[in-house]
């Protein structure tokens, strides 16, 4: 057993661990009840998730970029029937990479 000023140095030490545990404790359940409180919150917001956003995006991109492929191809296919069959081909209206905004 240690006397004098080492076992209050002793003492004090192994309550600023003990605290330093417990304040480490209660910031995990801190963090634990806010991640689930912003988590409910989001969802009663109906809020898409970023890998459900992201994989959606990903779908358009694919659809897009298929859409001006057959365009394409529509385009040449029309120029070979309408010159198999003698006319003229009539120019196909443009339209604009981005739609039009909303009013």
């Amino acid at each position: 057993m240690t006397n004098g000023p080492n076992r209050i140095l002793d003492e004090f030490a192994k309550l600023m661990t003990d605290a330093a545990g417990a304040a480490q404790g209660v910031r995990r359940e801190v963090e634990t009840a806010f991640k689930s409180q912003a988590e409910k919150v989001l969802n009663s917001m109906d809020v898409v998730q970023r890998e459900e956003f992201d994989a959606v995006r990903d779908m358009a991109l694919k659809a897009r970029a298929e859409n001006k492929k057959l365009e394409a191809r529509i385009a040449e296919l029309e120029a070979k029937l309408s010159k198999a069959s003698g006319e003229v081909p009539e120019a196909a209206p443009k339209r604009s990479a981005k739609p039009s905004p909303k009013k």
